[in-house]
């Protein structure tokens, strides 16, 4: 992996994972030692951070990590609407080879919701295994590169619902709703519950965000991103 991916795809997972909070300054010299590179590819990496709007340029030099606001999480959910609801509806009205996988999706999400407790982790990469599928079977490149752009800024906000217990249970619910209309053929319906999951999902995070108990979620997520690098 050349020095520039390596530096993108690190400073990418620390905003991600908050250890890059907004308005932080990107510092090439402070960043180039901590990641053991030169400045170059460090340069090239804030550039594609700033390409993605992960990052913000201040004036000439200064480049900081980009605000996450309120309104900012509101239009990135309005785009995703568009965008996720279409896919949904494309992938129900795929042939049935394509359709086949989202059985096994419903079923392991009606488990999923089944269970008291709910590791955080594993059920996102269940959400990653669905994603992919419904971007497989929609067949339009152009809406699967957009929506994979914007799945970087929801993964940066994922933080905000705070993998509250009860809303990851009705989560793998909508997601189960979701991939048995698309598995039924059911173009309308997999539209419906893409939309209705998306409107809770958001009206979590606007309940939740940048309160008390927020704050110390992007602090207990900083220690454990601390721990894993340390």
């Amino acid at each position: 992996m050349r020095a520039s991916d390596l530096a993108y795809e690190t400073l990418r997972d620390d905003i991600i994972h908050w250890t890059l909070a907004p308005g932080k300054v990107l510092a090439e010299v402070e960043l180039s030692e901590r990641l053991g590179v030169s400045r170059t590819p460090v340069r090239e990496a804030i550039a594609r951070l700033v390409a993605d709007g992960l990052a913000t340029q201040q004036g000439t030099r200064a480049t900081t990590v980009s605000d996450v606001s309120l309104p900012e999480v509101r239009h990135m959910f309005e785009l995703r609407r568009l965008l996720e609801t279409a896919i949904a509806r494309a992938a129900a009205s795929a042939d049935q080879m394509h359709r086949e996988p989202f059985v096994d999706l419903a079923e392991a999400f009606e488990n999923a919701a089944r269970r008291h407790t709910l590791e955080p982790e594993p059920y996102y990469q269940l959400v990653s295994q669905l994603d992919d599928r419904l971007d497989q079977a929609g067949q339009n490149s152009y809406i699967t590169a957009a929506v994979r752009n914007l799945r970087i800024h929801l993964q940066r906000v994922r933080l905000m619902a705070q993998d509250d217990p009860d809303r990851l249970r009705a989560s793998a619910s909508e997601h189960a709703e979701i991939a048995r209309a698309v598995a039924n053929g059911d173009p309308d319906v997999a539209q419906a519950a893409t939309t209705l999951h998306l409107h809770h999902a958001l009206q979590h995070i606007l309940d939740h965000a940048l309160t008390p108990a927020f704050n110390a979620a992007i602090a207990a997520d900083h220690e454990r991103t601390c721990d894993r690098t340390s």
